[in-house]
């Protein structure tokens, strides 16, 4: 009998795990592989949780997670999106943005069950349908739709084990943003086949050029179809602290909180009100952030598409670029690692997002603008030597 399931020998290292790793061997690099806001939690959600430690706050939380952190989430989903939900009954409190999509996947998927993902798509997206012994259906998205579904690629994958479709909009790897156009195609599609949607919403806050944000649950008619995947480590600089949360119909949540409370009972309770804090103060900080985003994002744009042999669409939320190499010739894992050692440039093979990531590579660009200039500088000394 084996002493590893199917499910942990079939669970890989990430493309940007292992880039990280590779980039040790070599002195001086300037990494752009790491999806992680460069800023520390900004002060006042950490005194917070410093008063939350000092006042005793230190004891198990609800499964669900505390009323006051369940209520400011409730309320902000009516402030923003004009969605009413029952804090009582439609909000569960999470340990990140990446067990939502595990515990949510866990609740809808019976063995063979489908999730629609897009290719390219974040590497663990299609590992949690795997890890809830479903089936990850990959769809193809393409460069000239922004990376985002196009309706007809969908109806040639779906099946009558289909189940849900992943939406991650604004998107890692690509920094795409879907349409309200496209949002809307996506929904009736959803409608038409009784389909969920998990919608990857973690970078909702982080989008530019004054576009606006919309998620499927906000399209009529879609909020009992639509299952809301949430944390705070993009918007408020909190990678570190492990918070998400998940919004959904009332069934769905209950699911999510029975898994929640059989694997980790509840989240650490003096990190919620710092959750609290973050979503019930002020929310200049996160503007200021999105707006140092987006200039970074400009200088990005405008410095790649000048180097021969490279282009790349204009991000529209995110911090990503998600950069076309085809021209060089090189395959996405020998563009990184020649351009690793030659100029100690560290980039993610768009290949490790899925086969249609292929003559990409990612560059996060949550790093400071000096950086962001030296690096781009090297990647054209490098792309000089191999014309």
């Amino acid at each position: 009998m084996a002493r590893l399931s199917k499910v942990s020998l079939g669970l890989k290292r990430t493309a940007i795990r292992e880039m990280n790793e590779f980039s040790k061997e070599f002195p001086n690099v300037l990494s752009f592989a790491q999806g992680e806001p460069d800023f520390n939690t900004p002060p006042h959600i950490v005194e917070s949780a410093i008063e939350a430690l000092r006042s005793g706050k230190t004891k198990y939380a609800p499964n669900a997670g505390i009323d006051e952190l369940k209520k400011a989430i409730s309320q902000k989903y009516l402030a923003s999106h004009n969605l009413l939900y029952n804090w009582k009954t439609q909000v569960v409190i999470t340990s990140c943005g990446m067990d939502n999509l595990r515990m949510a996947s866990l609740a809808i998927l019976d063995p063979d069950d489908e999730m629609i993902v897009p290719n390219p798509t974040w590497s663990n997206h299609p590992n949690h349908p795997f890890m809830a012994s479903g089936k990850a259906i990959e769809v193809p998205v393409f460069e000239k739709d922004g990376f985002m579904y196009d309706i007809h690629e969908l109806r040639k994958k779906i099946s009558g084990r289909t189940k849900a479709i992943l939406l991650n909009s604004p998107s890692n790897p690509t920094g795409g943003v879907i349409s309200l156009k496209q949002l809307k195609e996506l929904c009736n599609f959803a409608k038409e086949n009784n389909l969920l949607i998990i919608s990857d919403e973690v970078y909702e806050k982080i989008i530019f050029d004054d576009l606006s944000f919309y998620s499927p649950a906000m399209i009529d008619g879609m909020q009992d179809q639509v299952i809301i995947c949430n944390s705070f480590s993009k918007t408020y600089a909190m990678t570190g602290w492990r918070l998400g949360y998940i919004v959904g119909p009332e069934d769905i949540i209950h699911g999510i909180e029975m898994i929640n409370e059989n694997s980790i009972a509840s989240v650490n309770t003096f990190v919620q009100y710092a959750g609290v804090t973050a979503l019930t103060a002020t929310q200049d900080c996160v503007t200021q952030m999105v707006q140092l985003f987006q200039k970074r994002r400009d200088i990005v744009y405008e410095k790649i598409n000048k180097i021969d042999g490279l282009s790349c669409l204009k991000p529209k939320g995110a911090f990503y670029a998600f950069i076309n190499i085809r021209e060089t010739g090189l395959k996405s894992k020998d563009f990184c690692t020649m351009l690793l050692k030659d100029q100690q440039v560290a980039l993610v093979p768009g290949i490790g997002f899925g086969s249609g990531g292929e003559g990409f590579v990612r560059m996060s660009y949550a790093i400071s603008e000096e950086k962001i200039h030296e690096g781009i500088d090297r990647i054209a000394r490098f792309i000089s030597t191999i014309q």
